[in-house]
């Protein structure tokens, strides 16, 4: 059983940057997809980013450019740094991982979640 942990979120102005980090436990993330969904207050969770086990990464349109996933096999830990960050950027972010042979381009291919992490951006 794969355990997530996210921490980083908080409150920053439009224009900052945050960055989000993802504690595995249980399961090494190379032996897994490992992504980032974002779900804002009435609509359904997205995707974000994610990055496969061979280290390919994949980005939602809105985010390309502004943000960077990256793996720490070392630390078994999963980043995601948000620059320029925007008000549509708001919503809680979850870290996910599934099997090492989808693309975890959809919440439905997600076999584990952490608990999330509020990212709010003010005006």
């Amino acid at each position: 059983q794969v355990q997530l942990v996210e921490s980083g979120g908080g409150l920053v102005q439009a224009g900052g940057s945050l960055r989000l980090s993802c504690a595995a436990s249980g399961g090494t993330v190379t032996n897994y997809a490992m992504g980032w969904f974002r779900q804002a207050p009435g609509k359904e969770r997205e995707f974000v980013v994610r990055i496969n086990w061979g280290g390919d990464t994949a980005y939602a349109d809105s985010v390309k450019g502004r943000f960077t996933i990256s793996r720490d096999n070392a630390k078994n830990t999963v980043y995601l740094q948000m620059n320029n960050l925007n008000p549509e950027d708001t919503a809680v972010y979850y870290c996910a991982a599934g099997s090492r042979f989808q693309p975890l381009r959809s919440r439905y291919e997600a076999h584990y979640w952490g608990q999330g992490t509020q990212v709010t951006v003010s005006s």
